[in-house]
């Protein structure tokens, strides 16, 4: 399927597929395989799991169930305290990831987010571009999705439901009638307990006697949303695909997988040198800087590990990234194969927010730095990589 054959927007829902459970096992590979749960306090059997992988679920484990319960289900069921930090750093990843193909991102929770395509795949086959994205977040990232494809964002969402773990499913307007509306009306996104109740009430008991309802009684019932559920319910949706619906941005970062096993670390450290440029481009273009430098190492054995050094003030050149994610790498590297590599500018902040305790002298070189950088980026941006190369001094022509 072509873009030139959709007509509209064409909108992707990027949904992880147990994505608390994926990095688990990311971070201890003997988890693959396994019944696994995300819980609370699982030493006193209390708390409910948060997520669960699909081995588990094929129990009947699932989302809000109590610890001792899914115990019951799943005798073998191995539970895992929730780390989030770990998590945060995946979904970092995984939305660094998405930017490779378009700008227009918009995450709206730690594991799902919106992807405007119109533009960047005018030329591609959608679903081969589906497949191409699903596939490297699970190769390179060890991140299983499922996505939506349609029109508009709510059918995405819709869509990106509708076959899980590892589906790609197309919504368009002219399917809803097949696609959407016998689905229950408890299904529909946006619609809880309370409102599915309240519509049954009323002898509204799917998706499609939703669409058919009038808009009047609709809204005489619920007001301003009851317009939004009949506007979703036949597939009407105009949002745009917002990057700063997110609030500010959190991180800035790139990873890369190599194709081979790393084992040398001069070839690792050249790897973080350009890993470190791309973020400081990345940083330039949003207009800003970190003071906490996170490296990501994936060895052979898919065992991934995160950690980062917070610094006493913000940066933004690559080389300082640089030197800040290879001093990491000296300290945390155990000489093992290394698959991928990812550096990353945490907790980052508007450069005009940034406040560094300088002199005088010091602040203004850095601004001047500062600018520099950016014209620079600029520059590579418009004209390519190799318009600017570092000079060399002629020790001959003295």
């Amino acid at each position: 399927m072509d873009a030139a054959e959709w007509k509209g927007k064409i909108i992707f829902h990027i949904d992880m597929n147990s994505f608390y459970a994926s990095v688990e096992r990311n971070h201890d590979p003997s988890l693959k395989g396994k019944p696994l749960a995300i819980a609370g306090n699982p030493r006193e059997r209390k708390g409910i799991v948060v997520t669960a992988s699909y081995e588990a679920r094929e129990y009947g484990v699932k989302t809000t169930m109590p610890v001792w319960e899914a115990l019951k289900k799943c005798p073998s069921l191995i539970i895992r305290k929730p780390d989030f930090e770990k998590y945060r750093a995946a979904s970092a990843q995984l939305f660094q990831f998405l930017e490779e193909y378009t700008d227009l991102v918009e995450p709206v929770s730690i594991d799902e987010g919106f992807m405007d395509v119109t533009s960047a795949f005018k030329e591609r086959n959608i679903l081969e571009m589906a497949s191409e994205i699903q596939n490297r977040l699970h190769r390179e990232l060890a991140l299983p999705s499922s996505i939506g494809i349609a029109p508009g964002k709510f059918l995405a969402k819709m869509a990106s439901d509708m076959k899980k773990p590892l589906g790609i499913t197309v919504l368009r307007k002219r399917e809803l009638p097949e696609k959407l509306w016998p689905l229950p009306v408890g299904e529909m996104h946006g619609v809880g307990a309370k409102t599915a109740e309240k519509l049954k009430r009323l002898h509204i008991h799917t998706i499609g006697e939703l669409a058919a309802q009038s808009q009047f009684t609709l809204k005489d019932r619920f007001g301003v949303m009851g317009i939004k559920l009949h506007e979703r319910a036949n597939g009407v949706d105009d949002r745009d695909v917002d990057p700063e619906a997110a609030q500010e941005v959190k991180s800035v970062g790139n990873s890369t997988t190599m194709s081979y096993d790393v084992t040398q670390k001069q070839e690792l450290k050249q790897i973080i040198a350009q890993l470190s440029e791309k973020v400081e481009q990345r940083m330039k273009r949003k207009g800003v800087c970190s003071n906490n430098i996170q490296l990501t190492i994936r060895y052979s054995d898919r065992q991934t590990i995160t950690r980062s050094r917070q610094l006493l003030n913000p940066m933004f050149s690559k080389e300082e990234i640089n030197t800040q994610a290879a001093e990491l790498l000296d300290k945390y590297w155990n000489t093992k194969p290394v698959r991928l590599l990812g550096v990353t500018g945490l907790n980052v902040l508007p450069v005009t927010q940034a406040y560094k305790q300088l002199d005088l002298f010091s602040y203004q070189k850095d601004i001047q730095e500062m600018q520099i950088t950016q014209t620079v980026s600029q520059l590579k941006e418009k004209y390519g990589h190799d318009i600017i190369q570092k000079g060399q001094r002629n020790h001959d022509n003295k």
